[in-house]
């Protein structure tokens, strides 16, 4: 499945850029589904930033449900931050679906007119439900397909909602 958001922020694309690569965690007032994000690793190689963040969803999950789920609401973001061209390649890995769910792609930070940007979030989800424990091989590719659509939908909203938690982090910060 492939996912394909565009968001615009009215402010500069090396402003935007910035935020997303160094203020992750100072997004979390503004993403009521996140409840934490750790980076867990980062790593400078002259205009690149390779970046591993840990984060912790369910925020708006209830907290009896969320201590059912455990682990299986996080994920973790492997990306590679090119401030020279003003983009970001990911990946991301769930706790809750290991290897049966690949889900990879980029971010360009494009001009949007006078200090505007456009994100292009384009990326791939795929879903090997014959991966996935009790699900039997002849159900598999309609099981792959119904989580695809599901999360397809969601991942798609949490990275428009991340970019307008952006989008209110940066208005925060230009009134401070």
């Amino acid at each position: 499945m492939d996912l394909r958001p565009d968001v615009r922020i009215p402010f500069p694309r090396a402003l935007v850029f910035a935020a997303y690569r160094d203020h992750i965690a100072d997004l979390l007032p503004f993403l009521p589904n996140v409840r934490s994000v750790t980076v867990t690793s980062r790593v400078q190689e002259g205009a690149v930033t390779k970046l591993v963040n840990v984060w912790g969803g369910g925020g708006d999950v209830p907290a009896a449900i969320r201590a059912a789920l455990g682990d299986s609401l996080s994920w973790t973001d492997y990306a590679t931050w090119d401030e020279s061209a003003l983009r970001c390649e990911w990946r991301t890995e769930t706790a809750a679906f290991g290897e049966a769910l690949k889900c990879s792609g980029a971010n360009e930070y494009l001009e949007d007119g006078p200090d505007k940007t456009l994100i292009e979030i384009r990326g791939t989800l795929q879903v090997d439900a014959t991966r996935l424990r009790g699900v039997p091989r002849l159900f598999a590719g309609k099981v792959g397909r119904a989580i695809e659509e599901f999360l397809g939908g969601k991942i798609g909203a949490n990275l428009v909602e991340t970019a307008k938690g952006v989008a209110r982090y940066l208005e925060q910060q230009a009134k401070a």
